[in-house]
Order: structure tokens, then sequence, then C-alpha cells
């Protein structure tokens, strides 16, 4: 009977664990059978688990480098990320698939150069290594024949890709066209009328115009939404005066940074490299006959004074020439002296005379410095034990009292930039702070720590009037004065013609030439450009300013100018930029094209389980 039941628990083990295999087989678990190799395929040709992955890592450095912090990738998947990996796997093995119909590949022998070119395959002599090559293959988990495949595979997709992207060049009359647009120009007559302009100036407002502008100008003088926040934090420069630094370090600092402190004699010197001897000695010759001096001997080089300004050298930086310069006094032009890029003049344009600073000098800076050093490592070194408290149920008010930090409070908004607002990490963490938040430390950009707490959120208010009367005032003002003057423009326009001139009219004019659509001229708003190229010849118009209003007749019209490197560099960028556009949307085209006929199939569980790695 025992034999018996010992026979069924064996068999019911055995059961249990064919069940168990089965099981964990069934949700992909790798690790048993490695049974999950692909996430899909594109007609005959597998995605690999290890292509999307690689890809997915690739993109999340990317996006990572560009936020300068590490992105979880939770949050570059609410951005699209896995998406857009997906795609580009698709696509690339949607070309494997196309140029395997075509019966595109390359030859053994231009394979075997790629592979004999590549660095990470050379031993110590610069030469292929077969070792290394088998080394690095299986850390990367590939065999010789999966690599040589996938080389092949690239190869043939960059034939694909590089028939459809070349060669798609744009029409020269599309290009044409936007530069004639583009760098079409104006000249212009423009006259500026002002407050002091007006026959007599605007009333004062009654309190009812007042009342009636701040209703009709309400979004001006609404506050935005406000966090009363409470934060307990702690600077380096809290605690610097208790930080102590002893004699040794201080001493040890002094000799590292002697170089700062004890400075040999310098001169202040400029260089002019020539290719021999004689040359440098005629130019020479012309300084000393007057014909020439060292700043037109540079600009006749295609040189500027920055390109041959050497700084400030000590002697043994100078060589053999050293000596010569040292002797010579400021202003005075040597050479030709060697230097290490052949014979050249020098200019001595200052001498510096040598600098040394005793440890008891030096003493203060030292300490202030290694005491805010120290003290921003200690201020570091108590986050931890301030998150503890902290879990531990302490608030704010407490950490005041158990530690160094120091409370305060802010009305903090977006537009906030007093106090600790001033820090990026603080104005991050306001604006993200919810009322459910718990306080937790944070560190700011200068080595501050700190913990905030959301006490209540203000909504949008307007200010009351009472307490902004100045500000209405002015503003009532501007608009009434800009009004009146609009008034004055409208009725001198119809006697301003194409050919009067504006002292006619008692308007001091300036005459503007040159003007584009996309120019910039200093103190004209973008209103009067737009205003110009709308406008016939002859034409004048009214533009309103921030207090004042212009009155712009057009000129001329005049087309672009085609011998200028600006237009001919901005059509050659737009004509690129187009061919671009149209090639890439070939492309596009090709390649759904590609999936269109072979056919896409997906395993959204081994999607999922490729994700899941990554958290």
């Amino acid at each position: 009977m025992a034999a018996g039941r010992n026979t069924i628990s064996k068999t019911f083990i055995w059961i249990l664990l064919g069940l168990l295999i089965i099981g964990l087989a069934g949700f992909g678990a790798t690790g048993l059978g490695g049974n999950v190799r692909t996430i899909g395929a594109v007609g005959d040709k597998n995605i690999s688990v290890d292509l999307y992955a690689r890809t997915l890592q690739e993109d999340l450095r990317a996006i990572s480098a560009q936020a300068g912090q590490n992105v979880p990738f939770s949050s570059a998947q609410s951005l699209g990320l896995d998406r857009q990996a997906l795609a580009r796997v698709v696509t690339t093995r949607a070309l494997d698939h196309e140029t395997a119909q075509l019966g595109l590949s390359v030859g053994d022998t231009q394979l075997q150069q790629q592979i004999l070119s590549m660095s990470a395959f050379q031993g110590l002599d610069g030469q292929f290594d077969r070792d290394s090559y088998r080394f690095a293959l299986e850390n990367a988990g590939l065999s010789e024949a999966q690599f040589e495949e996938s080389l092949r595979e690239e190869a043939a997709r960059t034939l694909v890709q590089g028939a459809i992207l070349a060669g798609n060049r744009m029409p020269d009359t599309y290009a044409d066209t936007l530069v004639r647009y583009i760098g079409e120009r104006r000249s212009a007559t423009i006259a500026r009328l002002s407050g002091s302009d007006l026959a007599e100036p605007v009333a004062a407002p009654t309190q009812a115009e007042l009342k009636t502008y701040y209703d009709e100008n309400i979004a001006q003088y609404t506050l935005p939404e406000t966090k009363q926040i409470t934060y307990a934090w702690l600077s380096p420069d809290m605690i610097a005066d208790t930080v102590e630094v002893d004699e040794t370090a201080l001493r040890a600092a002094y000799d590292e940074r002697s170089t700062e402190f004890n400075k040999p004699e310098r001169r202040l010197i400029e260089r002019l490299v020539y290719g021999s001897e004689e040359a440098a000695s005629t130019a020479k010759a012309q300084i000393e006959a007057g014909g020439a001096t060292f700043e037109t001997l540079v600009q006749e080089r295609g040189l500027s004074l920055v390109d041959v300004d050497m700084g400030d050298l000590p002697k043994g930086a100078l060589g053999d020439a050293g000596d010569a310069i040292f002797a010579a006094e400021t202003g005075d032009v040597l050479g030709p002296l060697p230097s290490d890029l052949g014979p050249a003049l020098f200019r001595v344009n200052g001498i510096l005379s040598a600098q040394a600073t005793p440890f008891d000098e030096a003493r203060p800076q030292l300490q202030d410095e290694l005491a805010a050093d120290r003290a921003r490592r200690v201020v570091e070194a108590q986050m931890g034990d301030i998150d503890d408290l902290l879990a531990g149920g302490a608030t704010l008010e407490d950490l005041v009292l158990e530690t160094d930090m120091q409370l305060g409070s802010i009305d903090w908004s977006s537009e906030a930039e007093d106090g600790l607002a001033a820090y990026e990490a603080f104005r991050e963490a306001a604006a993200a702070i919810t009322l459910e938040d718990f306080p937790q430390v944070d560190l700011l950009e200068d080595g501050s720590i700190f913990a905030m707490r959301l006490d209540g959120v203000l909504a949008p208010r307007p200010q009351p009037m009472n307490e902004i009367t100045g500000r209405i005032s002015a503003g009532w003002n501007t608009q009434a004065t800009r009004a009146a003057l609009r008034t004055e423009a409208e009725v001198l326009v119809p006697q301003i013609t194409a050919t009067s001139d504006f002292a006619e009219v008692d308007l001091q004019a300036e005459a503007l030439s040159d003007l584009t659509r996309t120019g910039f001229v200093a103190g004209l708003p973008a209103a009067a450009l737009s205003a110009l190229f709308e406008a016939e010849p002859g034409q004048s118009v009214v533009v309103e300013d921030v207090a004042d209003v212009l009155i712009l007749r057009l000129d001329t019209v005049l087309p672009a100018d085609e011998s200028s490197d600006d237009i001919k560099a901005l059509r050659e960028r737009l004509s690129n930029q187009a061919s671009s556009s149209v090639s890439q949307d070939l492309f596009e085209a090709f390649a759904a094209d590609i999936q269109q006929r072979a056919g896409i199939s997906l395993d959204q569980n081994a999607i999922n389980a490729v994700h899941a790695s990554f958290n």
C-alpha cells in the first residue's frame, strides 16, 4: 500500500510540473523554453524581440539626453515612444522583405571588407582579430551567421533607400516663387505721432470712464492662479559659518592651486606666422619703413586680431623667442622669431609683473571656498535624515525645530521670480504640487535643499480697482491718446501724396529702404511691415504702436536682390527643404505599400513583455 501511494504521489507531482511548464510557456516565459523570439513579422521577415528592444533603448536614451535627465519608460510611452519605435522596426523589416523579393544582396567580398574595417573587431595592431570578432558577437548574443545576415540586409536596405531618396529635385519654379515673395523689398517714408503732437492733451478721465476701461480690459488686471505654499529650506550659506576647515586642508588647497596664486612674469602678445623667414622679414621691413602696421599685415592675411592673440604667456612658453620678447617694451613688434608654427612676427601688448600671493593672504579666500564646499556636502548629507523625519510624520514646522532648516511661505504663481521662486527646481516642484501631496526633500541648483506643502490655491481673480488706480489711469490715458492720434492721422493721410513732402503737413519723417517681410527695424512694430506689404505704391496707411501712431507711405517696390548671398542661400535652402520633403513622402508611401502587400502580423503579448522589461 505504501509503495502504491508513493507511486501515485510521484505521478501527481509530475503532472503538476507539466501543467506548470505549459502554463508558463503560455505566458511567454522565456526563462524556461526561450519561446518568445519575435514580436511579429512583415511578410516572411520576423521582427525579433532583440531588434525591438534595442530600438526602444536607443530612443529612450535619445529622449533622456534631450531632457537632460533619465526619463522613465512609462513617461516616454505616454509620449508615444513605443509606437514610434514599433513603426521604425516594422518599416525596417518591410524593406528587408522587399529587398529579398527583389533579390538584392551584397557579395561575400564586400561583406568581408566591411567586417575587416570595423574597429570593434580589430586587435592592438589595428588589424582584424578573429578572437575579438567572436568575443564581441558573443557579448551581443549573436552568432556569426546572424550578424553577417544583418549586415547583408542593411546593405540591401541602403541601396533601396538611396534609390528612392536620391534625385528628387524640385523644379526651380518652386524656390523662385518663394524667394521672390520673401525677398521682395519696400522703400517707405514714415512719420511718428506722439502725445506731444496733439493740439490739446487728453482730458483727465472720469471715474465712470475708468470703470468702463477696467471692465473692458479686465484680463490685464487679473491675477493668475496662485498657490499658497509653506516651505522649509536649508542652504549652504546658512551653515557656512559653523563649518570648520582645518589647517591641513587649507594648505593642501593652496598647494594644488599654487599656479593660480603664484604667477611668473608674463607678456600679452600677438603672433603672426609666416611660411618662410624671407616672407616674415619682408613684412617686418614694411613696418619699419612705415608702409604697413601690424594690424594691416593681419588684415592682408585674411585674419583678425582675435586670430593672432596668444593671451598672456610666461617666458618659458615662448621657446627660443622668449628672451627677445621679454626684453621688449609694450607696443614693440619683433621678428622674425622662431615659433612652433614657423617664423613669426610678435607684438607685445602688455607687461604683467610676477604675482606672488602668500598663503596667509590667500587663506580667507580658500577658507570661504572650502567652507562653502563642505557646507554643500553637509546639507546634502542631511537629505536622508530629513526624508526619514517626513516619512515618520514630521511636519515642516517640526523640521525647523529638529534641524537647521528655516521656515518660509510664498504666494507662488507662474509670474513669481523672487526668493526661492528664482530656482528652476523650486518652480517645477511648485507647478506640480497638489493638495494631496506630502512634503518631500528636493535639491536646488546651488546645493540647497527644500521641502514644501501646498496650503491652498487661489483661483485667477481681478485685482481690486481701488488698489491699482494708477495703473488703470495710465492704461486709459494711453488708449485715449492713441485714439486721438489716430483720428488726427486719418485727417492728415489724404493730404499726403506719392510726391509730397511730409513737412508740408508739419510732420518729421524718416526714409527707410530695403525693408523685407521677414526683416526687423528697431522701433518699428511688426504690424507696420505687414501694412507696407499690403499697400500699393504711393499709398499711405495708419498703424498704431504701443502709445504712438505711425503714418507710413509706400514709395517703391523692389524685387529680391538676386545677387545677394543671403538670397542665394535662401533659394538653396528652400529648394533642399522641398526636395527632402518630397523624398521623405515618397519613401513613406513606398514603405506603406510594401507593408500592405506583404502583410503585418504582431504579437501584442510579446510586445507587452518587452515593455515590461523596461519598467
